[in-house]
């Protein structure tokens, strides 16, 4: 069904978190509702305004599997008006870098396809492109052990695999996805942690020399011990990446993960530290997930039937625009409870 006698949504870009939160969220329920939409005042207040390449390779991206129409798709453009005609399952090659030499997160490209394609009514195979381990977005090993572990408990189905590692700034980073069709939304449901948490963890490295691994990991594990926690932390060398990078990663499967990526000058040692901080105050807030979590969880749940509740560690700004974004759409109540834990609970019209 194409989206012509359907009323055009206009939102403000610059609500709330204003980057390209907004944008990833309104066109990928524009797609999964044929519901055309005006994007305003897109990123007005961000160093760079407008458009980037990582938010046009999404918009574009978002057009070819809807057959949309789409004006103001340029670099630094600040609106941008996406009306989807019909949604499309199939083969899909996308590259982050192909608009302008990139090293965008290939990691939020994948969540803002995965709501869509997972609503068609056959399976989708992509491969995408761009920055893999990237700052300012969660790593793809977040998504294989944290956020599709989660959506699989609602009936999301995807597989992603890692096939080339892309770091800041070269980019190249590859990744395989497969989504099969969500026959039915459920709730979320997460329970209580009992005991200590079972913590997984990649220490990894490219192009650079393995002791690096170690001493990350070595860290990580001897802070944890302090703090009467285990992990499991394997160690990776990688050669398939363009430039450099390292990487500690730990999380606890389907509920949180936390990261930390390598930099010049900046010792193995700091680059564990980070991590591990992070985790050791999101297990000392008692939360169910983590703040990331708990705003990727939001489109797909106001999707059920069913209502979901769960905790995280506080109310993100992210999480608040999500639920704003969300609400534009449906007629869904996200109530949103400070903590600690900070409690959301997402339910669907009776």
């Amino acid at each position: 069904m194409g989206s012509g006698g359907k009323t055009p949504l206009v939102l403000d870009g610059s609500y709330g978190e204003g980057g390209g939160q907004i944008l990833r969220t309104a066109l990928a329920l524009s797609v999964a509702f044929t519901r055309p939409v005006t994007l305003t005042r897109i990123r007005v207040r961000r160093p760079k305004p407008g458009l980037q390449p990582q938010h046009l390779t999404v918009a574009r991206a978002l057009a070819a599997i809807s057959e949309a129409e789409v004006s103001g798709d340029a670099l630094s453009s600040t609106k941008l008006t996406f009306s989807p005609r019909s949604l499309k399952s199939g083969e899909y090659r996308f590259d982050v870098g192909a608009i302008k030499g990139s090293a965008g997160s290939v990691s939020l490209l994948f969540q803002s396809l995965l709501l869509p394609l997972a609503l068609a009514d056959s399976p989708s195979r992509l491969t995408l492109i761009g920055g893999t381990h990237v700052p300012w977005s969660p790593p793809v090993h977040y998504l294989t052990e944290v956020f599709l572990p989660a959506l699989r408990v609602i009936g999301v189905d995807a597989d992603l695999k890692l096939r080339r590692w892309g770091w800041y700034p070269a980019g190249g980073g590859e990744v395989e996805v497969v989504i099969e069709p969500a026959r039915q939304l459920n709730r979320f449901v997460c329970e209580p942690l009992q005991g200590t948490p079972q913590i997984i963890g990649l220490s990894a490295v490219s192009k650079l020399h393995r002791s690096i691994a170690e001493r990350q990991a070595r860290r990580a594990e001897e802070r944890l011990s302090e703090a009467g926690l285990a992990a499991e932390i394997a160690i990776e060398e990688d050669s398939t990446a363009l430039n450099p990078g390292t990487l500690l990663f730990l999380a606890v499967r389907g509920r949180a993960g936390f990261s930390s990526l390598g930099r010049r000058g900046l010792r193995a040692e700091q680059v564990a530290d980070t991590a591990v901080d992070e985790l050791l105050a999101w297990t000392k807030s008692a939360a169910d997930v983590d703040h990331r979590l708990a705003d990727q969880l939001v489109p797909f749940l106001a999707l059920s039937t069913r209502a979901s509740t769960y905790t995280c560690p506080t109310l993100s700004l992210h999480l608040r625009t999500v639920a704003w974004v969300v609400e534009q759409f449906l007629p869904v109540q996200i109530r949103l409870h400070e903590g600690p834990p900070a409690r959301l609970e997402v339910i669907p019209p009776k």
